[in-house]
């Protein structure tokens, strides 16, 4: 029995690691659990998994959680995260926070030498070098969640780093995929969050309409992976069969295919390195699909995925700019505060103001993502 630790339980990810925790109760138990203040969402869960603790993101929404049930332990905010992450009884903690937050929770989680799941790119690419540090230092296995990730992971199973020619991680391209540079004038909010394949949260199906998530996901690789970023390769396909790919020295390709269903590489990271059955996922059906499609991509049309190649290869705190001005921008769009376009505009305003520091600790990172999301806002005014 694997007890889980699961940060952003009520979000798209954190859902659907539910869905196989119940599919499998013999296999997984819920210890802890964080939300932020969907409370109509959580207080379900929390009565049918019953884990020991739970944490909100603020004092207002664990005195509303109070009132309606009854919880052994209820925790606030960034400490509670951690506390949730490091007690001793959890085995495998789930990051799938969206964002930034799920930072310091992840670094406590391993020094308590804790199995992580990182379903939450922002991690890596906010503080990648201190995340990889530190799982070395203590032994950590990171086990990617992200489809592309996962793909990446299973292809090279039982191979060695050093034959690894390129990774070629596959895109959607998302809600805006067939729409020019002037046709995105305009878009909004609904449009974007209409994904043709995936069904995600809001935050991430904007990232994957600008493309900022194959950016980010790109710097994820470069961490998890040791890959340098020139044999990261993104290629546009649009049936969302095959996930991932890796390119060998003497030219064969291993490729990790299935259908567009996240509680796939959940399962996987869960229960990694064996397999369990999945009976709520459709199985593949080559004949049915019948054709697989690829193209180039334009880094013209994708200005944001430019911008994410340019701030991994420049290093230092430019990733962690480069997130933290994307998330703004993208909850400013959500709020109907500005255009689609203005997402990437914001973004590389703030990537060309800012002065790289090569080598940044956990307090210079979150000062920067403070101070740049502080920016991202006073356009507004």
């Amino acid at each position: 029995m694997k007890r889980i630790a699961l940060l952003g339980a009520t979000g798209s990810i954190g859902i659907q690691t539910l869905d196989v925790l119940r599919l499998h109760k013999e296999e997984f138990s819920l210890y802890s659990m964080a939300f932020g203040r969907n409370i109509e969402k959580a207080v379900p869960l929390i009565k049918e998994f019953e884990p020991k603790i739970v944490v909100v993101q603020d004092e207002e929404t664990k005195q509303k959680l109070v009132r309606q049930i009854e919880i052994p332990s209820i925790l606030v905010g960034s400490g509670g995260l951690i506390e949730a992450s490091v007690a001793d009884a959890v085995d495998v903690v789930v990051n799938a926070v969206m964002g930034s937050v799920g930072l310091p929770a992840t670094l406590k989680a391993i020094e308590a030498k804790k199995k992580i799941a990182i379903a939450n790119k922002e991690t890596l690419v906010t503080a990648g070098h201190l995340v990889m540090d530190a799982a070395k230092t203590h032994g950590v296995d990171l086990l990617p969640v992200d489809s592309e990730h996962s793909a990446i992971y299973q292809a090279l199973h039982g191979e060695q780093m050093k034959d690894v020619h390129k990774l070629i991680i596959t895109a959607s391209g998302g809600s805006f995929r067939d729409k020019t540079r002037e046709q995105l004038e305009g878009v909004t909010v609904e449009d974007a969050l209409n994904h043709p394949n995936w069904s995600m949260g809001a935050k991430i199906t904007i990232d994957s309409a600008s493309m900022m998530n194959k950016g980010l996901e790109v710097i994820e690789a470069h961490w998890l992976f040791d890959v340098p970023y020139d044999k990261i390769h993104v290629i546009l396909h649009r049936e969302s069969v095959i996930h991932s790919m890796v390119e060998y020295v003497d030219r064969s390709v291993i490729a990790q295919l299935g259908t567009p269903d996240m509680k796939v590489p959940i399962q996987y990271a869960l229960t990694y390195p064996n397999r369990l059955d999945l009976p709520m996922t459709k199985q593949l059906d080559l004949e049915e699909i019948a054709s697989l499609n690829f193209e180039k991509m334009d880094f013209e049309r994708f200005p944001c995925l430019r911008m994410a190649y340019e701030a991994g290869k420049a290093g230092g705190s430019m990733t962690t700019v480069l997130n933290a001005a994307n998330e703004e921008a993208v909850q400013l769009f959500l709020e109907g505060k500005i255009s689609f376009l203005d997402i990437e505009r914001l973004i590389e305003n703030e990537l060309s103001k800012h002065d790289k520091i090569h080598s940044s600790d956990l307090s210079a990172i979150l000062s920067i993502d403070k101070t740049t999301r502080e920016r991202v806002r006073s356009h507004l005014n």
